[in-house]
């Protein structure tokens, strides 16, 4: 599914319509809850009833149109669907039992209620509602879908304005050449990652720049006076300024990503469980600047857009192990450097970087029948031979590369370590 979006340029007495259609989106989705929590034993279908009824009692229900209140029905359901997943994994900590929606932000059409225009570049809502026709700005070109590929018009209210999600149903997939590399990346604060080139790509840290600028748009809002329209407008300057500060993230996390998969054929990264790791208060906030999880996000989107291997390890002993001799090396989180007996010298997080890259290399050296492939993120990668073929070469190599370090520090070692017993013994 490819989702492109446009911006929605049209009159404000549009837009005032457009904020009533979200309601009564919200309306059926809370009612269809409702009957869910009041109605034992309900299921999908019984909500997706409940529509009709909705439309027959409510007069704003009936504006909306009849697939857009199935897609309310099915939003609730989602909710309740990953609510009974979560019960059934034993998942730690809280389920996510279904809550009530206050502050929907979007309305979702299927198949009726709109049209395009013949040049793809306006976008007519035909419901109860009366939007009219809404030009849209952007640089994608609908020209190049069939509009029985788009499934699904989803109208969104953002700070900056409403915007057009265009769903497509088609699979993006491109061809790239081997590279015959392959790469292992520590996810860090101090850094954004560090690979096992011994690279760092550096913490853009979007949050602490605009720290100050979000507080005093804040402090500006909280002395408004509630309800009034100059408060308002100091919500929606604040507003604002989250909005870009996530928009920062995302391009970031865009496109390092895709840097990353088009120049290597094999990722591996950690497997970390963010949402645990922010129960670190102290650390908390700069966890969730780094936005870790959208970016290994991105990076399998593209791993299976390009046909490249993104395997996920255990992040477990990554840091205290030796990359070189195996050994384990107590540190703190304040101890920057790997020093090892073995003569093994390196930075905490390229040490780090080395160790995950060889996990991710010891989990595809399994038998696929044997299912010892480790965690395969980009799912449609178990059926690339392609992709597979890419990676398998360079494994051999990295291996050899791993044992000459093993040498190399093992020869440092011959001749450092008789030296330190000399300055030793002349101390004493």
């Amino acid at each position: 599914m490819l989702v492109l979006e446009s911006k929605l340029v049209g009159h404000p007495t549009q837009f005032a319509l457009i904020d009533q259609a979200i309601r009564a989106f919200q309306f059926v989705r809370n009612k269809a809850l409702r009957y869910w929590i009041d109605t034992k034993g309900a299921t999908k279908y019984d909500l997706n009833k409940q529509c009709a009824l909705l439309a027959a009692e409510f007069a704003w229900a009936k504006k909306l149109n009849s697939m857009a209140r199935q897609s309310a029905a099915e939003r609730a359901w989602m909710a309740i669907s990953r609510f009974f997943d979560n019960c059934k994994k034993a998942a730690s900590g809280k389920k996510g039992y279904p809550r009530f929606q206050k502050d929907n932000r979007s309305v979702e059409y299927k198949t009726t209620g709109w049209k395009l225009s013949d040049d793809r570049k306006h976008l007519s809502l035909r419901d109860g509602f009366g939007i009219g026709s809404l030009k849209l700005l952007g640089s994608r070109n609908l020209n190049f879908y069939h509009l029985k590929q788009i499934k699904r018009v989803r109208l969104v209210r953002r700070a900056d304005g409403y915007y057009a999600q265009f769903c497509i149903d088609i699979d993006r997939t491109e061809d790239l050449a081997p590279t015959g590399r392959t790469i292992g990346l520590d996810m860090g604060l101090e850094s954004f990652y560090t690979d096992s080139n011994g690279e760092k790509v550096e913490n853009p840290r979007y949050l602490r720049k605009s720290d100050v600028a979000l507080r005093r748009a804040q402090r500006r809002m909280s002395r408004k006076k509630k309800g009034g329209a100059n408060r308002a407008k100091a919500r929606k300057v604040l507003a604002r300024k989250h909005l870009k500060v996530s928009r920062q993230r995302k391009d970031f996390a865009i496109k390092t990503a895709r840097a990353l998969v088009w120049s290597n054929d094999l990722i591996a990264l950690e497997d970390l469980k963010v949402r645990n790791m922010l129960r670190t208060h102290h650390l908390a906030k700069s966890i969730s600047d780094a936005s870790w999880s959208m970016f290994r996000g991105w990076v399998e989107y593209f791993g299976k857009v390009f046909g490249r291997v993104v395997i996920a390890v255990s992040p477990q002993y990554t840091s205290q192990a030796c990359s070189v001799c195996h050994a384990m090396v107590k540190k703190s989180l304040s101890t920057r450097t790997h020093t090892c007996q073995c003569g093994c010298v390196l930075d905490r997080d390229h040490n780090a970087a080395l160790n995950i890259l060889a996990k991710a290399l010891k989990t595809t050296g399994g038998h696929p029948e044997s299912n010892a492939w480790g965690e395969w993120t980009a799912t449609a990668m178990e059926q690339s031979s392609a992709a597979s073929s890419f990676a398998e070469p360079r494994i051999p190599c990295l291996l050899r590369t791993l044992r000459y370090r093993q040498v190399e520090c093992q020869r440092i070692k011959n001749s450092w370590v008789p030296e330190i017993d000399a300055q030793h013994a002349h101390a004493n």
